[in-house]
């Protein structure tokens, strides 16, 4: 049995999304423009979720005024790196996300599942939510930004500022720009495969 051959690709490439990458602390002032914001989208959308359900929401947080809001709910650590980001995307999650399933997944009538079910609506918003942001974060090094996922805010205060009705909640947030080179730090080690998997 001869095993087909995979097509993989470049080194460069594979440096650009994984191994020379790094989780960015500080930005220099370029700009991100709306068209790259756009292709960004446009990139990252076709990332899998379950159902095609989609349920990540995109708040692209670049004017002063709304960056103003968002720094008052971070920690104070993530104050800096966040000022100097071209933009501040806010990855939320669609608890209503069901709403769109009968055009996004005409396979089966799927929305039944999800509506009378608003704990597996949640842990499906989320759990997805989550894969679309890292779809995000790849699709930026792809298009040669760099990328600063955080975690360290308040998401009562993100939700009251900028999600107000409830119907999305804040999942994470990424900063996206051009990297400062003084905010890259050295890479902490990662676990090994024996530590961490195995194949049965």
């Amino acid at each position: 049995m001869t095993q087909t051959s995979l097509s993989s690709l470049s080194d460069d490439a594979l440096d650009q999304l994984f191994l020379q990458a790094r989780t960015v602390h500080a930005f220099t002032p370029v700009p991100v423009s709306d068209e790259t914001i756009q292709k960004l989208y446009d990139l990252m959308k076709w990332g899998p979720t379950a159902f095609n359900a989609q349920p990540a929401r995109f708040v692209f947080v670049r004017s002063p005024q709304a960056k103003a809001k968002l720094l008052a709910a971070l920690t104070p650590g993530n104050v800096a790196q966040t000022t100097s980001a071209a933009v501040t995307v806010l990855i939320a999650q669609d608890l209503q996300f069901f709403q769109h399933l009968p055009e996004q997944f005409p396979a089966y009538d799927a929305k039944p599942l999800f509506e009378g079910n608003a704990s597996l609506a949640q842990a499906t918003a989320f759990r997805n939510s989550s894969l679309q942001g890292a779809y995000l974060i790849l699709a930026a090094r792809a298009l040669g930004l760099d990328a600063g996922p955080q975690s360290g805010f308040n998401p009562q205060l993100v939700n009251e500022e900028f999600f107000p009705d409830g119907r999305y909640q804040v999942n994470f947030i990424v900063n996206l720009g051009v990297a400062d080179p003084a905010g890259i730090y050295p890479r902490g080690p990662r676990l090994a495969f024996d530590t961490v998997a195995k194949i049965i």
